[in-house]
């Protein structure tokens, strides 16, 4: 009797773990699944459920910021270099069907969308509707650098990113603010001591791991994937001007300790001259991008931005750098059209060649070009009484 009743015993476990493990499985099926998309239904043509994840969860990410009226737009490097081989296509056709999904479907962790700060409102409502849609959602958080000055390092924070994760994909949410240049710009995607940084695969990430500044894009609204997406109008431009965003903040806090040493010439002439060499940078920054020509700060100029965050007041001029073989014709008569006359041509191209142009009142516009050789770049310098030259 002992016997028989040890063996019900053990079956009667055995059949409530059996019952036990096949409703964890239906919950998980039915339930958890479903809240988290991960039971998303294969579509959009041949392609396998799981790049018809990464659809779905763009489509209900765009469903929950229209729902908002947050307008977002695309600037996912990768998906935008695909969309860029067949933009001519997808221009004339916005509306035009998607035999299979070609551009959302792509392998990738993450789609990076932009949106404008002044454009909505930090709705808190939006991280509620998120979540009964099934996202989970991080935000980075940083300083405003925009408040920094020589007279104030502001501790106010403002949101840089937003993460939208659901099921095995996440939708990347980078905040672009405008700067007094007349840019947009975006913060580092750093990550603060008691953030999860399993939360996804962050170092996966291709955009946000440093600042960057862009020009303001025109935007196209068009079709991609039977999906309604704004994009950059010109997205090989855009891409272009991705590869060398990196933005460099001025160093407040060391020009302050430069200026307790060394006291800043706040005189009524460094002012004004200041405010002449600013405007001759502007204007000379325009007419080189509108010509394609890469430049930089050069000699006194950089100096005087990486050291004391302004231009040196007794330099009495804007210095520049480019490299020789970005050199075009065109730089000379773009300039007088923009009404800096030549001052002076030092060299020829094929060596030390320097342009010297004339500004406003006595400040002038001197543009270095630089070589190279070997394992050195080098820029030449010219003597302007005795004609003798200096790398």
């Amino acid at each position: 009797m002992q016997k028989i009743n040890r063996n019900v015993v053990l079956a009667l476990l055995s059949l409530t773990s059996l019952v036990f493990l096949l409703f964890q499985l239906c919950y998980y099926k039915f339930y958890l699944s479903q809240k988290n998309g991960a039971a998303f239904s294969k579509a959009r043509g041949s392609q396998s459920g799981q790049d018809s994840t990464r659809w779905h969860v763009v489509r209900k990410f765009l469903g929950l910021i229209s729902s908002h009226n947050i307008p977002v737009y695309l600037i996912d490097p990768l998906i935008l270099g695909l969309v860029n081989k067949d933009i001519e296509q997808i221009r004339s056709s916005p509306d035009g069907p998607s035999p299979e999904c070609k551009y959302f479907c792509a392998p990738r962790d993450f789609t990076t969308f932009a949106l404008l700060d002044k454009t909505w409102k930090h709705d808190v409502g939006l991280f509620g509707t998120a979540e009964k849609m099934g996202f989970q959602w991080l935000k980075i958080i940083n300083k405003d650098p925009r408040l920094d000055g020589m007279d104030d390092l502001s501790g106010m924070e403002i949101p840089l990113h937003y993460i939208f994760k659901l099921a095995s994909h996440a939708i990347h949410l980078v905040v672009f603010y405008e700067r007094s240049g007349n840019f947009l710009w975006h913060g580092p995607l750093r990550l603060k001591q008691h953030m999860d940084r399993k939360f996804v695969p962050f170092r996966k990430l291709h955009f946000g791991r440093y600042p960057g500044a862009y020009e303001k894009p025109e935007l196209l609204l068009v079709s991609i994937d039977d999906l309604k997406v704004q994009i950059p109008k010109n997205p090989s431009s855009f891409l272009e001007e991705m590869s060398h965003s990196r933005f460099l903040e001025c160093r407040y806090r060391e020009a302050r300790a430069f200026f307790q040493l060394y006291p800043d010439d706040a005189s009524l002439d460094a002012v004004e001259f200041r405010k002449k060499a600013k405007s001759l940078l502007h204007l000379a920054a325009l007419t080189l991008n509108n010509l394609g020509v890469k430049f930089w700060l050069s000699s006194g100029t950089c100096l005087g931005w990486y050291r004391q965050c302004n231009v040196i007041p007794h330099s009495k001029d804007v210095d520049l750098g480019i490299f020789i073989r970005d050199y075009k014709a065109d730089i000379i008569p773009a300039f007088q059209k923009a009404g800096l006359p030549l001052k002076h041509k030092f060299g020829k191209v094929e060596d030390s060649l320097e342009l010297s142009f004339q500004g406003e009142d006595d400040v002038k516009l001197d543009i270095f070009f630089f070589y190279e050789e070997d394992d050195h770049i080098w820029n030449g310098g010219t003597q302007a009484k005795s004609g003798k030259k200096f790398k």
